[in-house]
């Protein structure tokens, strides 16, 4: 298989690490994270938007780029890399595909140049408390009324969502004891019986619990999916997966590029201790699994919009087993080689480490893929 990206690709990923590497060193990442309102910076994300990643999953036919899903990993390295706290996942990615898949023509034209030009920002709101071992078990209800809906539900983790102007809430048609089909919703933030509780995640990013308590929208808030909308709702959280096994390449390849410059200069006993055989077996360890997760992130980047949902799935849960076994083995290792201070908030190793543990959650734990592979296997 050929893995030579093209020349855009290359300059795509390029400008994405030049801005990175001017704008959001570690010292300014952390002035963002403790000064800004928001939990990230408007500058920065309007910078975002400026160099073209924020139209990269817009179609061209609505304004934007039409980037592919290897466009959108190569992004996503340099999101990693730069440990990005700017909500570029949950609205560049995941709810710019929903509604890019799921909008008609009017909810396209009105919301997707607003997302591509940075003027609005939209989060999906999808997971719940039961979707922990099955992602589509959608509690959140949804029934007709009047000219509208009633939606009754609670989302939980919803990153982002305390600085969105629009949520993406996915909820079933039909009261609580009725199983109808999933769909999803426009829901402004300040709509009537909406309640957000907001708090910092252990990987330094905002987040919220959202109740809906019978909030009303009217009917053109639903997103026109059509009979296949839960199909289309997976293949837009796949492709997520996939952006976010992405974005754990990009941050293990900083994390063992600080622990090899660690061992070059810290030394013990009159030498640097990346002299001592042990560490350099460990060291190698962590080379070992960063390039199985990168051939992997490859694997999930190709499959992620495969028609064939069982072959998706398995390449999904393929990639998201290895990717998360190397974020525990590379973010521990890293933190035992740099003693002490790997687990201290001066060091950017730290906070690597916490958004490698966060993400070996995100979209299902490795535990979680690996039954879910193996039960396709059987």
């Amino acid at each position: 298989m050929d893995f030579t990206f093209t020349e855009e690709q290359q300059m795509l990923l390029d400008t994405t690490r030049r801005f990175v590497a001017k704008d959001y060193g570690f010292e300014a990442r952390r002035q963002i994270k403790e000064k800004s309102a928001d939990g990230f910076s408007r500058e920065i994300w309007q910078g975002l938007a400026d160099i073209g990643l924020l139209s990269l999953n817009v179609p061209e036919a609505d304004g934007g780029l039409g980037g592919s899903a290897i466009d959108n990993m190569l992004a996503m390295n340099a999101v990693g890399e730069g440990l990005l706290l700017e909500p570029y996942l949950a609205c560049a990615v995941l709810a710019t595909k929903t509604l890019a898949l799921l909008g008609n023509d009017a909810q396209r034209a009105e919301w997707l140049p607003a997302l591509a030009a940075g003027e609005k920002i939209v989060v999906l709101a999808h997971d719940e408390p039961k979707t922990r071992f099955d992602r589509l078990a959608i509690d959140t209800r949804s029934w007709p009324v009047g000219n509208g809906y009633l939606l009754t539900g609670h989302k939980c983790v919803v990153t982002h969502a305390g600085s969105a102007d629009m949520l993406l809430i996915t909820a079933r048609i039909g009261k609580a004891d009725e199983t109808g089909p999933l769909a999803v919703f426009c829901v402004p933030v300040d709509a009537p019986g909406l309640d957000k509780t907001t708090y910092n995640t252990v990987d330094g990013v905002r987040a919220s619990d959202v109740r809906l308590n019978q909030v009303f929208v009217p009917a053109t808030a639903l997103l026109d999916g059509g009979a296949d909308s839960e199909a289309k709702i997976a293949e837009v959280l796949d492709f997520g997966l996939a952006a976010v096994c992405a974005e754990a390449v990009g941050a293990l390849d900083k994390l063992l590029a600080a622990t090899v410059e660690y061992a070059r200069n810290r030394k013990q006993f009159g030498q640097p201790i990346g002299k001592f055989q042990a560490l350099q077996h460990r060291m190698a360890d962590m080379v070992l699994h960063i390039e199985q997760a990168r051939s992997m992130s490859y694997l999930a980047a190709v499959r992620c919009t495969d028609t064939d949902a069982a072959t998706r799935a398995r390449a999904m849960s393929a990639a998201k087993v290895v990717i998360g076994q190397a974020c525990r083995f590379v973010g521990q290792q890293a933190v035992q080689l740099h003693g002490g201070m790997g687990v201290t908030d001066e060091l950017d190793v730290s906070h690597y480490f916490k958004r490698l543990m966060a993400i070996e959650l995100q979209f299902g734990s490795t535990d979680q893929h690996l039954e879910q592979y193996a039960a396709q296997l059987a």
